[in-house]
Formats: C-alpha cells, sequence, structure tokens
C-alpha cells in the first residue's frame, strides 16, 4: 500500500508517537504525515530524531521532542510540550519497544530485568496515563500500543520481553476498563516477527527465516505497512465502540 491509500478521517486531529525515530514508529509518523494530522514524534537519541524529522519533511510539519519515555521527568516534559505546541492531544501511539535477547528467567540478572521492563512496561504506562489526564478534560481520545505476540506465547530469549509485553495488553484492558465512560478507546495491535532493524539478527539469516517463515500461513513476516494500518484503523472513528481488545497482526500464525 502506498501513502494515503486508504484515508482515516483524522486530519488536523493531534497525534503523539513515541519510538518514531525509525522502524515501526517512524512507518506510523510516515503515514500520519500523508494523513494530514499534527504530529509529535519522540525518541530517546537526539541524532536518530533529527533523521527522522528531515524523512517526514522537516520542523514545520513534525514537533520533534528527545525524551526517554522511561524516566517520569522526560514523560511529563513532552505531554508539555505537545500541549504547548498544539493545546490538545487527541491520540497517543505507545511504539517505544526494545528487547535484549535473555538466558532463562531463572538466570536473568536484575539489571537486565528491569531494563526491559522498564522500555517496554514502565514507559507505556507512564506515557499512557499523561495521555489520559488529557483526553479525560476533553471526553475524547485513542491510546493505541504496539505489543508483540511474544505476549501471548514463550519463547527463547524472549522470556522477559514477553512477560513486559504480556503486561502491557492487561494494562490495555484495564485502562479500556477505566477510561470508558470518558469516550476514550484504548486497544492494542500485536505483530508477529517485523521486517525492521529491531529483528534484522532473525530475518536476515535465510535458514532462521525460512524457520520463522514456514509457522505463518501467509508464508512470510510482517511488513511495516501491515502493522501501520491496523493502528490508524484504531485511532480512527471507525473504532470508536472497540476498546480494550488485542488485534494480532500474525499473518494466520494464531489461527494454527
Amino acid at each position: 500500500m502506498t501513502g494515503g491509500s486508504i484515508r482515516y478521517g483524522i486530519e488536523g486531529r493531534v497525534f503523539l508517537v513515541t519510538g518514531a525515530s525509525r522502524g515501526i514508529g517512524l512507518a506510523i509518523a510516515r503515514e500520519l504525515v500523508e494523513q494530514g494530522v499534527s504530529l509529535a514524534i519522540c525518541a530517546r537519541k537526539q541524532e536518530g530524531l533529527d533523521e527522522a524529522v528531515k524523512l517526514l519533511g522537516g520542523r514545520e510539519k513534525v514537533l520533534a521532542i528527545q525524551a526517554h519515555i522511561a524516566k517520569e521527568e522526560d514523560v511529563e516534559r513532552m505531554f508539555s510540550e505537545v500541549l504547548g505546541r498544539f493545546g490538545r492531544l487527541d491520540a497517543l501511539v505507545n511504539n517505544v519497544g526494545m528487547n535484549l535477547l535473555t538466558p532463562s528467567v531463572a538466570d536473568t540478572d536484575t539489571v537486565l530485568w528491569q531494563k526491559i521492563l522498564d522500555t517496554n512496561l514502565n514507559g507505556t504506562f507512564l506515557c499512557s496515563r499523561a495521555a489520559a489526564r488529557i483526553m479525560r478534560q476533553n471526553k475524547r481520545g485513542k491510546i493505541v500500543t504496539v505489543s508483540s505476540i511474544a505476549g501471548r506465547r514463550a519463547s527463547p530469549g524472549m522470556g522477559v520481553y514477553g512477560i513486559a509485553k504480556a503486561a502491557v495488553e492487561m494494562l490495555t484492558r484495564v485502562l479500556a476498563a477505566e477510561l470508558a465512560p470518558f469516550n476514550i478507546q484504548v486497544n492494542a495491535v500485536a505483530p508477529s516477527m517485523v521486517r525492521t532493524e529491531f529483528s534484522r539478527p532473525f530475518w536476515s539469516d535465510p535458514a532462521i527465516y525460512e524457520q520463522v517463515a514456514r509457522a505463518i500461513p501467509m508464508g512470510r513476516i510482517a511488513e511495516t505497512t501491515d502493522v501501520v494500518h491496523p493502528v490508524l484503523f484504531f485511532t480512527s472513528d471507525g473504532s470508536d465502540f472497540i476498546t480494550g481488545q488485542t488485534l494480532l497482526v500474525d499473518g494466520g500464525a494464531s489461527a494454527v
């Protein structure tokens, strides 16, 4: 699909996408620019953020904020900057995620455990909490989180990451129930392996790729576009009566 080939009716709305300097986050940001939204993005490293801004058309189109979402003070500053620039927030896309291959959970040291949970779970909590407090005042909003099928099944080397993503899905359900009276929908998208730099060690190895693709009925791994459009659907009016759900974007892997 090319940018703008599907219209979601979100023109002029204010979006914040975390972890938007590369991969899925950058692909989401690209499509949002095509859709005509007012866009803020964040990333932890300034150099990656600067490059993303260039790719997205420059700072007149995008508010770029350097922030580490696992740090409460950074999150508070980030949302303050969004409100200062745009005056409101209509949709938050929690995209930040990271994984370091881990030994068994029983052999994982506390520092590594905390690092993975800080980014994947605590950062999502901090951003969602800040967004919810803004959206409650407006009696409208969308919060969408990019999760992973790793939160649904145990995978070698992905144990701590999977635990964090499973918790993110429960966070999604709890927030959905709590925020429903305020007309705020909270959902998640859980892809299987996506062709990004994050997963390059897996898909760049032909033997590993073949093994992974064999377990997917559609016979391939996901591309970033496969994730982008489900995310945008959840931010559109078409999802107004859908909340607390996690949509598996896995080419049918969970069906067999």
